[in-house]
């Protein structure tokens, strides 16, 4: 008799993300993947505020996941004033804080390549950190996503680079929960429940907790 196939869980929590990691360590088998806001989702910082928010978060989140696990951030630059920010910079500065390494940094297109863009970009960076020692990549998984994939809401995670990252998880780490600790309407959620993965999200709105409950890929 053959067994049960067991469903992957899904939680969801409204609540402040940083406060809640704060106060909740992490199991081992967890790792992350989230996007965090960028200044003009927090209308109540100015630019250095938020860009100081942005880098301790980020560290915040690093030391946080356990030795074994990971942390994948999806960030797309932003033009402030005439002037770039690259997001992947300050996730960058907060992993030397941190003390993690970065184990990968790829390209995911939000529109086809070739896209004239004077505002938002038209990619976003994926990039993986870990605090504790890793072994080489053994599975093949490509530079430059050309299609970031659906995205249900216009700053959603797209679910062709969700697919990447819980694809990465499951292959190359011992990962069992995902966490988003900023789940907006659940992508990163339903993608990693799709594949297997247990998922815990985070959102400050009680709305977008309530659609990312519901949420099916």
């Amino acid at each position: 008799m053959g067994g049960i196939e067991r469903k992957a869980s899904r939680r969801v929590i409204q609540t402040e993300a940083l406060a809640y990691l704060k106060a909740h360590p992490a199991d081992e088998g967890t790792s992350v993947v989230t996007s965090l806001p960028d200044v003009s989702e927090m209308s109540e910082l100015s630019f250095d505020q938020w860009r100081s928010w942005f880098v301790e978060a980020s560290a915040l989140i690093l030391r946080w996941v356990p030795p074994r696990g990971v942390a994948i951030f999806y960030q797309s630059d932003i033009r402030y004033r005439g002037k770039w920010v690259d997001k992947s910079y300050l996730i960058q500065r907060a992993a030397e804080e941190a003390g993690a390494d970065l184990l990968w940094h790829r390209i995911v297109c939000r529109k086809p390549a070739g896209t004239f863009s004077l505002g938002r970009p038209s990619y976003s960076h994926l990039v993986c950190f870990a605090t504790g020692p890793r072994s080489a990549e053994t599975k093949p998984f490509p530079d430059v996503l050309p299609d970031a994939g659906l995205m249900p809401w216009s700053r959603a995670m797209g679910a062709n680079a969700c697919q990447l990252c819980c694809d990465y998880l499951l292959k190359q780490t011992e990962t069992k929960l995902v966490v988003d600790p900023f789940c907006g309407k659940g992508t990163v959620l339903a993608v990693a429940n799709a594949m297997g993965l247990d998922a815990l999200g985070m959102d400050i709105s009680a709305k977008r907790c309530r659609a990312a409950r519901n949420m099916v890929f």
